[in-house]
């Protein structure tokens, strides 16, 4: 059987845990703790990582690839950014979500909810070619603003993962992992639990962390990351890794593949 880990994390565009814009953190300091964040998932050893706020090249964050500079001092060299904010001219906003893989990329496809250029959200879909065979997952990070929205927003997801099953699943191991910043806790009855109940009409999915908060970092009062993983994904454990990178903290999951 294939061991795998997962990590999923809202990097929060490098400014670290405390309430201060990134706009306003010097770019050395933005690689100083991207540099933290580089060696927190060598010391996990995860093999797939999601990455939710990560600038490709925004103004207020250093105007550098944060998914390059990852790539380079973790050592893994397989990655795929999800832009769904895109905004040009001086003050140039580019960022969303990324993947980060010990092995290669096969597919990628983005998918922005909208057309804003601030602040937009989106998911990323992409099929990766590992040891147990090509793994389709999701990186999404929904809105913050409304139940109303994200419920739209999860609505979208299906629609799109029905399709990219009728289209590309011959070829996959397992039926889509999703993963990502959901900003809504799993016990209410919004977009968390809503896509929950469209996996299990096909699928014995499992939904983790079970329990524990991730948001805020330092004190965390909510659960709102999370990994959807099929029943394919045997033996599944997740752990909240305690960290002050961020303002999230990364969750970390660990199947067999048989």
């Amino acid at each position: 059987m294939a061991k795998l880990r997962l990590l999923t994390f809202n990097i929060a565009h490098a400014r670290g845990a405390l309430p201060v814009h990134q706009g306003l953190r010097s770019a050395a300091k933005l690689r100083s703790n991207l540099l933290k964040i580089a060696r927190l998932i060598q010391r996990l050893d995860a093999d797939i990582i999601a990455l939710q706020e990560i600038d490709e090249n925004s103004r207020w964050s250093g105007s550098f690839d944060h998914l390059t500079f990852l790539r380079e001092h973790t050592g893994l060299r397989h990655g795929a950014h999800g832009v769904h904010n895109r905004r040009g001219g001086r003050y140039h906003l580019n960022y969303g979500n990324a993947f980060l893989s010990r092995w290669p990329v096969h597919h990628e496809d983005t998918v922005p909810f909208g057309r804003g250029t601030v602040g937009e959200k989106g998911f990323q879909f992409v099929e990766i070619d590992t040891p147990a065979g090509r793994l389709p997952l999701v990186n999404i990070h929904l809105s913050h603003r409304s139940r109303a929205l994200r419920l739209r927003q999860v609505a979208h997801l299906m629609r799109y993962l029905a399709e990219q099953h009728a289209r590309r699943s011959a070829h996959w191991r397992t039926p889509a992992l999703v993963c990502g910043d959901f900003n809504n806790p799993s016990h209410k009855p919004d977009a968390t639990a809503t896509l929950l109940g469209y996996f299990e009409q096909t699928n014995n999915y499992t939904l983790l962390p079970k329990a524990g908060r991730t948001f805020p970092s330092a004190w965390p009062a909510w659960a709102l990351d999370y990994v959807f993983l099929p029943e394919e994904c045997r033996e599944p454990r997740a752990e909240i890794v305690r960290s002050w990178l961020s303002d999230h903290r990364p969750v970390l999951v660990e199947f067999s593949l048989p």
